[in-house]
């Protein structure tokens, strides 16, 4: 496998870590800007926002440079948004920092898959996109539960401080070892890329994409008030049990990736029913740490973990160029903001079990999408 894809993963580890980071950190950062829990919760909503919508603004924005030049930019504007964070005197301040982060997190996501495509041979794509995305995994097992440790030491601003140093570390490496790539033919003409949009193949199987990461992140985001006020759990000991679901996701993308170009669609189905399930024992089961656990363990497995087989099957209805990885990576940050704002409402509402049950409940309806391509591949 290319050095270049790991380099990627690298990329998107760091920005995963950011993104992710505000999870782990809500009650330090609610008392320290002087607001709720569901109002911090809104700061996953909002650098999701920013990555669904000033992803394909950034990319577009950039798409007349080269793909390796593109990332060191972004690189830079995201190291820019992290600075902003650790030193935002307050909530509007912070506010701005997850928009400007997510946006170069969006079109980063959308440029480096493009470039990890187009250095790797058509059968190993499936395998190399699963490598990738494990830097969106090892960001869930290692990045969420250190910023939460050095959070808890020194403070939520020391975590964001400590991230835009690893960024400028990243993006070092990576202005001495990318390649130089020049654009493709057709790439660079927005109205050529555009056109595969009218596809509704495309468009479904972008929908898809956006519930089942709507599903796990209607809980992921809320895990940490919901163990240690529901199940009972210490604070201290939240990063383990963080740390353990990030291994969970680890393993799963390794089995997806293996998986995601033969039995896409399988893959994708199955994922989805036993994402439904445990996000129902967890629902039905909160006060009570080992099932809990186990199920908080299994939407590790089967949440996010998704991501290889989702984008195989986007770029084969469509492309693997920077504009439909860009915005298909839009879809699956407005499941960020569907599972995350939702579930903040249903707290509000009814609770802090309820966003387990909203997670289940869009799992569910990710699963009756993929019914007309089920159908299809069966009369096929």
């Amino acid at each position: 496998m290319p050095p270049t894809v790991h380099l990627i993963a690298l990329g998107i580890f760091t920005m995963v870590t950011s993104e992710f980071a505000v999870g782990g950190l809500m009650p330090q950062m609610a008392e320290g800007l002087g607001t709720g829990v569901p109002r911090i919760g809104y700061l996953i909503t909002a650098f999701a926002l920013a990555m669904a919508f000033g992803g394909p603004i950034a990319t577009t924005a950039l798409h007349r440079l080269r793909p390796t030049a593109a990332l060191l930019v972004l690189f830079a504007v995201f190291f820019a948004g992290n600075a902003l964070a650790a030193a935002a005197p307050g909530y509007t301040a912070m506010l701005v920092a997850r928009i400007i982060t997510g946006a170069a997190s969006g079109a980063f996501f959308g440029v480096g898959l493009s470039v990890v495509a187009r250095i790797t041979r058509s059968e190993l794509r499936g395998r190399a996109t699963g490598i990738a995305m494990q830097g969106l995994m090892v960001g869930t097992l290692l990045g969420l539960p250190l910023s939460t440790f050095v959070g808890g030491l020194w403070g939520w601003r020391a975590a964001f401080a400590a991230i835009g140093v690893l960024t400028l570390l990243v993006a070092g490496a990576s202005a001495a070892a990318l390649p130089r790539l020049e654009h493709q033919d057709g790439t660079g003409d927005l109205k050529q890329e555009a056109a595969v949009f009218r596809d509704p193949r495309l468009l479904g199987a972008m929908l898809s994409s956006t519930l089942i990461i709507g599903a796990t992140f209607a809980a992921f985001s809320y895990f940490t008030p919901i163990l240690t006020e529901l199940t009972g759990f210490s604070r201290g000991t939240v990063p383990l049990l963080l740390l353990l679901y990030g291994a969970a996701t680890v393993a799963g993308n390794a089995v997806v990736a293996r998986f995601a170009a033969s039995r896409t669609l399988t893959v994708i189905g199955t994922g989805l029913a036993l994402n439904t399930l445990f996000l129902t024992v967890f629902a039905l089961a909160a006060e009570h740490a080992v099932p809990a656990v186990t199920a908080m363990v299994g939407i590790g497995l089967v949440g996010v973990t998704m991501n290889p087989a989702m984008i195989t099957r986007v770029q084969r209805a469509g492309n693997a160029r920077p504009l439909v990885n860009t915005v298909h990576s839009s879809f699956i940050t407005l499941g960020v903001v569907v599972g995350s704002w939702g579930g903040g409402v249903a707290i509000d509402a009814f609770g802090l079990r309820a966003p387990l049950w909203t997670g289940a409940a869009l799992a569910l309806i990710g699963l009756v999408t993929l019914l007309p391509s089920a159908v299809k591949a069966g009369r096929g």
